[in-house]
C-alpha cells in the first residue's frame, strides 16, 4: 500500500502514545505495564477514527473486565468447572460482538484485557485490586493520549471506514462458538499449567482468534508468528546496544520509540493487520512487562520466540478441530455469502 503522509502520523500517533504509556508505568513502578504499551497501539492501531463511540467502547470495556476479574476468582475460584463455564460465557457474549460488527472494539479490548488478567488472577504474587486499577487507569491514560495526539497529529483526509460485511446466523453462531472455545481452551491450558513467563504465547493464542474463521486464523497465525520474530530480535538488538544502561529510562524510552516507529510504519503498508502488528504488541509486552531496572529482556525475548511458536501451533490445531465439529451441524455451519 501507499506511504502517504497521513500513514506517517499514524505511525507517529502509534509510536507515542506506546511510549509515554510505557515511561508513565516506568516511572509510576506499576506492575502491570503491559496495559499501558499495547491499549495505545490497539486504540491507535486497530480503530480508523476516534469518537465518543470508540471511547465509550475503550473505556467501558476495561471497567467491566476489571469488575468481572475482581469478583470471579474469589466467587468461583474454588469451584473449577463453575469458573471455565462462566469464563466461556463471558469470552461468548465478546466474541458474539465482535461477530456482529458495531462493538468490535468492545469486544476485542475486552477478550484481550479478560484473558491477561484472569491468567494472572491464579499467581499469587499479583494483586487483584492492582491489576483491576491498573487496567482501568491504562485505558483511560490510553484514550487521553489519543486525543491529544490526534489534536496535534490529525489525519488530512477524511479516513475510510470498511463496511460491515453481510454474514448469516450461520455464520455468526460459527464465528461465535468458534472463538470462545478455543479462548476457553486457551484459558484452562494456562490455568493447568505454571506459565506465568508466557504472557506473549498467551495473548498470541487470542489474538489468533480475531479473524474469526479457520483461513483467517492461519494467515493471522502465520504473520504473528513473524512479527513475534521480528519484535524479538528488534528487542534483543536495542539490549545489546543498550547493554547495562537499560535502567536508563530516556535511553530505553528511545529504543523503544525506534521499535514501535518500525513496526507501525510496517503495521501501516498492510491491508490488514498482520506482521506489523504483531511485532509492535510483541515489543510492547517485552518492554512494558519484562524490562526493569533489576532484568533485562535477553531471556524474555528468547524464550517468547520459542513458546510463541508453539502456542499458535497448538491454537490453529484446535481452531481446525473446532472449526471442523461446527461444520458438523447444520445450524452452525460456515456459509459465505
Amino acid at each position: 500500500m501507499t506511504f502517504t503522509d497521513d500513514k506517517l502520523r499514524g505511525c507517529l500517533r502509534i509510536a507515542l502514545g506506546s511510549t509515554l504509556g510505557m515511561l508513565t508505568a516506568k516511572v509510576m513502578d506499576w506492575q502491570m505495564g503491559v496495559f499501558f504499551t499495547v491499549y495505545p497501539m490497539l486504540l491507535l492501531g486497530m480503530v480508523p477514527v476516534l469518537n465518543r463511540f470508540v471511547i465509550l467502547q475503550f473505556i467501558g470495556s476495561s471497567v467491566l473486565t476489571s469488575l468481572e476479574v475482581m469478583l470471579l476468582p474469589g466467587l468461583l475460584g474454588h469451584w473449577p468447572p463453575a469458573y471455565v463455564v462462566v469464563v466461556f460465557l463471558l469470552f461468548l457474549w465478546r466474541f458474539r460482538l465482535m461477530a456482529q460488527g458495531p462493538l468490535m472494539l468492545f469486544g476485542a479490548s475486552g477478550c484481550v484485557s479478560l484473558s491477561i488478567m484472569l491468567h494472572f488472577a491464579s499467581y499469587p504474587q499479583y494483586h487483584l485490586a492492582d491489576m483491576a486499577a491498573s487496567n482501568i487507569v491504562a485505558s483511560c491514560l490510553s484514550v487521553a493520549v489519543a486525543a491529544v495526539l490526534y489534536v496535534w497529529l490529525p489525519d488530512r483526509e477524511s479516513p475510510v471506514v470498511r463496511a460491515l460485511p453481510e454474514k448469516s446466523d450461520n455464520v455468526l453462531r460459527h464465528q461465535t462458538l468458534l472463538g470462545a472455545i478455543v479462548a476457553t481452551l486457551s484459558f484452562v491450558v494456562f490455568q493447568t499449567v505454571n506459565l506465568v513467563d508466557s504472557l506473549s504465547a498467551q495473548v498470541a493464542t487470542v489474538l489468533v482468534l480475531f479473524p474469526m474463521s479457520f483461513a483467517g486464523a492461519v494467515v493471522s497465525g502465520r504473520a504473528r508468528c513473524i512479527g513475534t520474530l521480528l519484535g524479538c530480535s528488534a528487542g534483543l538488538l536495542f539490549q545489546l546496544i543498550l547493554y547495562d544502561h537499560y535502567h536508563n529510562l530516556l535511553l530505553l524510552g528511545l529504543a523503544f520509540w525506534i521499535c514501535t516507529m518500525v513496526f507501525a510504519r510496517l503495521h501501516a503498508r498492510e491491508a490488514m493487520p498482520g506482521v506489523g502488528f504483531a511485532g509492535l504488541t510483541t515489543v510492547g509486552i517485552l518492554f512494558g512487562q519484562y524490562v526493569s531496572p533489576e532484568h533485562d529482556l535477553v531471556f524474555s525475548a528468547l524464550y517468547r520466540m520459542s513458546s510463541m511458536t508453539v502456542a499458535i501451533l497448538t491454537t490453529l490445531c484446535c481452531v481446525y478441530l473446532v472449526h471442523k465439529l461446527l461444520n458438523l451441524f447444520p445450524s452452525t455451519r460456515h456459509q459465505i455469502l
